[in-house]
């Protein structure tokens, strides 16, 4: 028996050994679904305080409960931060970040690092999948020639595919083992040996022409969302201006049966995918003399977004004869989006910020986020608890994040102002600002 057929034989039957590097929200549920699926799991990663935790059965993860690490456990789920271990694995599933420098160019530094720290123990027959959101080419221009400097032949000795991740956080409708994977492969042997492994934990896979394909589907998702957000956002400002609830208008829209997905406008983009991965591709079609005028435009919209907020806060704070600086603001929300503890590229993080500029003092509450250490100005901030006299006693509250916890009523009942930046109240309220 051939050494591929041994290693496909070995992903069916679930002999196979999957190593997970990179155990942030992507790669942590991931190890989770191999490992309830039935597969020995072993994840990496450089963060020993992570690597402690999960070996321990604490979740650092909002929305994963520790019981599910300490069920994942007893099924030989482990943790650890030594790359050698890397050469009694089979399935080696890179899930590390792909940020933007500060001239928002793709940084690849994080899968670079990783590959040099998995090339000593590395070995022939193994299959090395890219789940990272990426530009079309990465796999063919960065790993290939990785794998084939070290001596491997892709294709024959050593597979390489990629499937990009999914995830969604927050989303409990749509999980992990019910979103359908994506996979292009370097050859046909490589796809083949990719199905079967994903055929395992999830009841749809979808097998595409080439690596380029598969890397190109991710960055079309996130960047219709994109667009549309950038869409839905300028429809708010054109709709405030006229008197319009913007919201109002999606919902309505939102009862055609075809032709219409309603998207609902906030205060930016937050996350690592959508106001990252356009940049990846607009980055990349500079190489081709592409000029993605129509995806730079969306992101242009997108990232205006709080100082246009910050506009309706000055003018709320204006009709009390008060400015910003001095007074009292609260943000109700830091992450990114609603019942989640993430606040990477976070707009209510950059609300904070411009708001901490002008002279306000700032309070936040977030269920999801006990406490923040603003990385511009280095002050400390405590998640606040809402009380009538706490609120009563705010100038102004802003809801820049719409968590399902926070007591609506209450919030309404106690504050003189508030600016709703995801459209909770009806903007016809009297102390009721919509942004």
């Amino acid at each position: 028996m051939s050494n591929f057929r041994l290693l496909a034989d070995s992903i069916s039957n679930k002999s196979a050994t999957i190593g997970v590097i990179g155990l942030g929200y992507v790669g942590l549920p991931l190890s989770l679904a191999f490992a309830d699926a039935g597969y020995k799991v072993i994840g990496f990663d450089i963060n020993d305080d992570r690597v402690r935790k999960l070996n321990s059965q604490i979740s650092y993860i909002d929305q994963i409960k520790s019981s599910s690490i300490a069920k994942a456990s007893s099924q030989g789920f482990s943790a650890t931060s030594d790359f050698s271990l890397i050469s009694s694995i089979n399935v080696i599933i890179l899930c590390v970040p792909t940020p933007l420098t500060l001239y928002r160019e793709p940084d690849l530094q994080p899968i670079k690092s990783t590959l040099v720290n998995i090339s000593r123990f590395l070995s022939d027959y193994q299959l090395l999948i890219l789940e990272s959101t990426t530009y079309p080419g990465t796999c063919d221009e960065v790993l290939y020639p990785f794998l084939k400097s070290a001596g491997f032949q892709v294709g024959s000795n050593f597979y390489l595919s990629y499937s990009p991740e999914r995830v969604d956080p927050g989303n409990t409708t749509h999980t992990l083992a019910e979103i359908p994977k994506v996979v292009g492969g370097y050859s046909q042997n490589c796809l083949e040996l990719s199905l079967l492994l994903y055929k395992s934990i999830v009841p749809s896979v979808i097998p595409v022409s080439s690596l380029r394909a598969a890397e190109m589907t991710k960055l079309l998702e996130n960047i219709h969302r994109c667009v549309n957000i950038g869409l839905v956002n300028e429809m708010k400002i054109v709709a405030d201006k006229m008197g319009i609830d913007i919201h109002e208008v999606v919902r309505a829209a939102s009862t055609k049966p075809f032709g219409f997905t309603p998207y609902f406008p906030g205060p930016g983009l937050g996350g690592h995918c959508i106001p990252i991965d356009p940049f990846y591709l607009t980055w990349k079609a500079r190489e081709f003399n592409i000029h993605t005028r129509f995806i730079e435009l969306a992101g242009e919209v997108n990232t205006s977004m709080p100082d246009w907020v910050i506009s309706k806060v000055s003018y709320a704070l204006n009709s009390k004869c008060l400015s910003i600086n001095s007074s009292k603001i609260l943000i109700l929300g830091l992450s990114y989006k609603k019942d989640v503890d993430d606040i990477r590229e976070s707009p209510a993080v950059a609300l904070l910020q411009k708001l901490s500029s002008s002279g306000a003092i700032l309070s936040y509450s977030d269920p999801y986020i006990s406490s923040f250490l603003d990385p511009l100005s280095g002050k400390s901030y405590i998640s606040s608890h809402l009380y009538p006299d706490f609120l009563s006693s705010q100038d102004l509250v802003l809801i820049a994040t719409n968590h399902s916890s926070f007591d609506y009523n209450l919030i309404l009942n106690h504050s003189s102002t508030i600016v709703d930046t995801r459209g909770v109240y009806d903007s016809n309220l009297p102390n009721i600002i919509a942004a």
